[in-house]
């Protein structure tokens, strides 16, 4: 599986860095943000370092879908019931802070407030 040395999520994804994980399997992991914008707030990361989803291609379709699909049983797992935001943001003009493809979900009351 492709990794980058320096990259943040790709260490958490191997082990080297702590992270509160809610859900792992063999292509991706959630963990809780540790700058949560909303009373819930994970992010769903491949293993496979992919920047932005300016690089995914056709052939990362099943990845991109495990990782939308995953996300409704979390929220319900960690207490949310009214509804949730998912948001990708890629590139620095998109407010990409990571350079390693993740999903927020965020949910609980207003998760929309800060931006």
């Amino acid at each position: 599986m492709q990794a980058d040395p320096n990259c943040i999520f790709c260490k958490i994804a191997a082990g080297q860095i702590p992270a509160k994980k809610v859900y792992e399997d063999d292509q991706i992991i959630a963990f809780h943000d540790i700058h949560p914008w909303a009373p819930v707030h994970i992010l769903v990361i491949p293993k496979q370092h992919i920047v932005s989803m300016v690089d995914v291609t056709e052939a990362d379709a099943s990845l991109l879908g495990r990782m939308m699909a995953v996300t409704p049983r979390l929220m319900r797992e960690l207490g949310v019931t009214d509804g949730y935001r998912h948001v990708v943001n890629t590139g620095r003009d998109g407010m990409q802070e990571v350079m390693h493809l993740h999903v927020h979900a965020m949910g609980g009351p207003r998760p929309w407030l800060k931006g």
